[in-house]
Order: structure tokens, then C-alpha cells, then sequence
């Protein structure tokens, strides 16, 4: 039997050949009522009227912001993240109330916190070390509004640190909150040689947001070899209810493959009730 949870879209990977702020308009068009974002801003503490802007776009469109990350620096160009930074802790820090206003207002509990790369010169240990107490300083701050801080291992950065399910529960359980806890996205795991069914196993009490791509190429579900539907059926079965984001390049890239892309999935699993978790 099929899972019932609910897909959302990551509109920092899909939809990208329209402009950000078009982007929320065209998935409720596309039959969904949720998106996700990574951080939608140049710089870590952007103009209000930037901020308004993004806010009315999301608002007007009529869904639900579920996941925002944190300020993760220079994406295209290899960063991936500030946590750990220790030149950058202060750029870091500045963002957490930004990204957390936003979460007030478009009601988004959801906050991804991408830990950084290892840097030369600086000791191991040490960035462990700040990025426990930056994961720290955040997990507080969105406890204020109810959120949720998430860790999530990742593949294709060669100096990331968190690849495995392991990795990142390390790093949550350094920071000592209760209210962080794993990002699974299933293709990164894959990748990075995980068993994903163990990680379901092991940790479905843990894992706060799940993302997906199919494996190797990292496009939707249906084009590689993940077996995706049964690891999100196993998920469901192991007490996670929440929202499944789509964070996938389509297979027949931006302009035409994004609506087409969602032939797979049929419109009532697309849109659907709030989760409960």
C-alpha cells in the first residue's frame, strides 16, 4: 500500500526559470499548496523591503511556507553554510531573527541550518565546537514561535562534514536542544552511501522534514534508482506525517520540465490537509 503524505516544492530548484518571486504563483498552479525555499536573499540580512516583498509573494499566491533555510553564504560558489564559521559567526547570528521573523509571519516552524564546510586552518574540533552553540542560539530563538532547527547531511561538497544520518544526529545531540532534528533527504543519504532504510529505521522519531530526488541524477522520482515510494511508505509507517519536499532538477530541465514533471504525481496528493507533523 502507497503512503498518503503530502509534497511540497522546493522553488530554489524548481521553477527556476521563472523569477523568485513568481515562483510560489506557479506551484499553486501546478496543484500544490505548499513551497519551500533555501535563503531567497543575496545577503544574510536583507532590506525590509526585500523581505516584504517575498513575505506578499508567498501571501498572495495562497500556500504555505513549510521549510526556509538559514543563511548558507555563497551557495553557487561552494559554501554551504555558516554555522560552523568562525570568521562568519557574527553574518550567522544577525540572520537567525531575520529568518525566524519570517517565519512568524508566513507561519513556518521549518528551518534548515546548513553547518558549513571544514576550513584550513581552523581545527575540527573547534567548528564543532561553534556550530553546537550557533545550533544552539537558533534552536532558542525558534522556539519562540514553536519551530523546528534542522541539520541535514549532504553530498556533492567535498569539505561538508554531516554526509550520513549519524553525522548530523552528532551534531544535533551537541547542541543539546530539543526542538532540532534531521533533515532526511533521501537522496543525499543515498549518495553518500547511507542505507536509508536503516536510517528510517533507526531514527523516524528524529527526522523532523523529508526531502527527495531520485538517485543518481538527482531528478524526480521515476528516473534512477531509489526506491522512493516504498521508503516513504516505510517512513509514514514509522509515525512521520509531515510535508515531503521536492528538491529535484528535472530530468528535462527548467522550461519544460517542470510542469510536466509532476505528471508522476497524481493533483490529490499534491494538495491535502495541513500534517500534523
Amino acid at each position: 500500500m502507497s503512503h498518503q503524505l503530502r509534497y511540497e516544492v522546493n522553488c530554489s530548484i524548481l521553477f527556476t526559470e521563472l523569477p523568485l518571486l513568481e515562483r510560489p504563483a506557479a506551484v499553486k498552479a501546478a496543484g500544490f499548496d505548499a513551497v519551500e525555499f533555501w535563503w531567497p536573499f543575496a545577503e544574510a540580512v536583507p532590506s525590509d523591503k526585500d523581505v516584504d516583498g517575498f513575505v506578499t509573494a508567498v501571501q498572495d499566491a495562497g500556500v504555505q511556507l513549510v521549510g526556509l533555510n538559514f543563511f548558507a553564504g555563497d551557495m553557487p560558489g561552494g559554501d554551504r553554510g555558516l554555522v560552523s564559521w568562525p570568521a562568519r559567526s557574527a553574518e550567522f547570528r544577525d540572520n537567525i531573527d531575520v529568518t525566524i521573523g519570517i517565519g512568524e509571519r508566513l507561519g513556518c516552524t521549518a528551518f534548515n541550518a546548513l553547518y558549513g564546510n571544514r576550513l584550513d586552518g581552523v581545527e575540527a574540533e573547534a567548528q564543532d565546537e561553534l556550530g553546537a552553540e550557533n545550533l544552539a542560539l537558533a534552536a532558542r530563538a525558534a522556539a519562540r514561535i514553536g519551530g523546528t532547527v534542522l541539520v541535514e547531511p549532504v553530498s556533492g561538497a567535498d569539505r561538508y562534514p554531516l554526509l550520513t544520518a549519524a553525522d548530523a544526529i552528532a551534531a544535533i545531540d551537541r547542541a543539546g536542544e530539543a526542538n532540532i532534528g534531521l533533515l532526511a533527504d533521501l537522496y543525499h543519504l543515498a549518495v553518500n552511501g547511507d542505507d536509508v532504510d536503516a536510517v528510517i529505521a533507526a531514527y523516524a522519531a528524529r527526522i523532523a522534514h523529508v526531502q527527495i530526488a531520485d538517485a543518481p541524477g538527482r531528478n524526480e522520482p521515476g528516473t534512477g534508482e531509489l526506491p522512493l515510494e516504498r521508503q516513504l511508505t516505510a517512513l509514514e509507517a514509522a509515525g512521520y506525517a509531515g510535508w515531503v519536499g521536492l528538491e529535484y532538477k528535472p530530468a528535462t530541465g527548467p522550461t519544460q520540465g517542470t510542469a510536466e514533471s509532476f505528471g508522476w504525481l497524481p493533483r490529490e496528493r499534491r494538495s491535502a490537509a495541513t500534517p500534523t507533523r
